[in-house]
Formats: C-alpha cells, sequence, structure tokens
C-alpha cells in the first residue's frame, strides 16, 4: 500500500516537473520520500518480528 501510494507520487512529481510545476513537483517528491522512508522501516521491524 505505501509502495504503492509511493510510486503514484513519484509519478505525479515527474508530470508537474515537466508541465513546468517545480513547487508541486518537489512537493511530492518529498512525500513519496517519506512514504517510501515508512515502508522500509516497518519492513525492517516486520523482518524482525
Amino acid at each position: 500500500m505505501l509502495i504503492e501510494l509511493a510510486v503514484l507520487f513519484l509519478v505525479l512529481a515527474l508530470v508537474a516537473y515537466i508541465l513546468g510545476a517545480r513547487g508541486i513537483a518537489g512537493f511530492s517528491m518529498d512525500i513519496a520520500k517519506w512514504l517510501v522512508i515508512i515502508f522500509v522501516i516497518i519492513a525492517i521491524v516486520a523482518f524482525i518480528l
């Protein structure tokens, strides 16, 4: 679920960057980055438990 949202925000960021909306692109990249970080943390915790 989180990885799908991260990919969605990554695609949104790329489209926004191509269309010239760099503010939205940067914000979408930040959201995608944090979703990937949260996913990795949850995956590590699930692996340990």
